[in-house]
């Protein structure tokens, strides 16, 4: 079994004691640890790095760990412990941010469509006079949203694994075949942003924060190439 580089293994290490802590404290876990949006009265600026280590269930930590390690161990041993520690906090807080940009986007629509009317938040069966009951619903569970996960941080890893590693093939799950990295990324992008973008759901998933993490994986990897700063290990 391939081995576990140090920065990989602490932050399994780290998650894992986050995902067991939260089940014996509930929901006080979530409410301070979880990323909410930032004009809900639970959210607090540390909630941009404590929600990468939550996780909903355990297939939820199963497979992003999974990941994690398959795709990132690599990567740790290419480029050295604090280059590959500061590539996936910040790829994690691109996800967070392009996220929360979705969701001011719809709590605005809510916002402009209560002021032009001047209607009541209280009062939202005149409000679905005026907006879709679409739209309302996503502005609200955006205002209450509770964001988990490791898969926006993971998500940049795979750019950055797909970008080193192009004809690598990978069997996963879902797949019936080996496909070449360079094919398969994208084409994990391209399914999340259909699912972000259409009406069609496959459940709580902040598909635009896995592509936020695939937008910042990609910008550093792009430069670092450019720069020539991908033989420089930061240990």
């Amino acid at each position: 079994m391939r081995s576990i580089p140090e920065t990989i293994k602490q932050l399994i290490i780290i998650n894992v004691i986050f995902y067991f802590g939260s089940q014996f404290i509930g929901n006080l876990g979530y409410d301070i640890l979880a990323l909410h949006y930032y004009e809900n009265e639970k959210f607090l600026i540390s909630q941009f790095i404590t929600h990468m280590f939550m996780h909903g269930s355990p297939s939820h930590i199963l497979f992003n760990m999974f990941g994690l390690w398959m795709f990132g161990s690599p990567l740790e041993q290419m480029w050295g412990r604090q280059k590959f520690l500061f590539f996936y906090i910040s790829c994690g807080l691109g996800a967070a941010l392009l996220q929360m940009l979705v969701y001011y986007s719809q709590i605005q629509n809510l916002y402009q469509v209560i002021e032009l009317n001047n209607l009541s938040l209280s009062d939202p069966q005149l409000i679905l006079n005026f907006m879709s009951e679409r739209d309302y619903s996503n502005a609200i569970t955006a205002f209450n949203s509770v964001m988990v996960g490791a898969s926006g941080a993971i998500y940049g890893v795979l750019v950055a694994f797909a970008f080193s590693f192009p004809n690598s093939k990978l069997m996963l799950l879902f797949l019936p075949f080996p496909i070449k990295a360079k094919f398969f990324v994208p084409l994990l992008i391209l399914i999340d942003l259909f699912f972000g973008i259409s009406s069609f759901s496959v459940g709580p998933i902040a598909h635009f924060a896995h592509i936020g993490g695939a937008i910042i994986g990609l910008i550093m990897v792009l430069y670092w190439r450019k720069n020539q700063f991908n033989d420089r290990r930061w240990d």
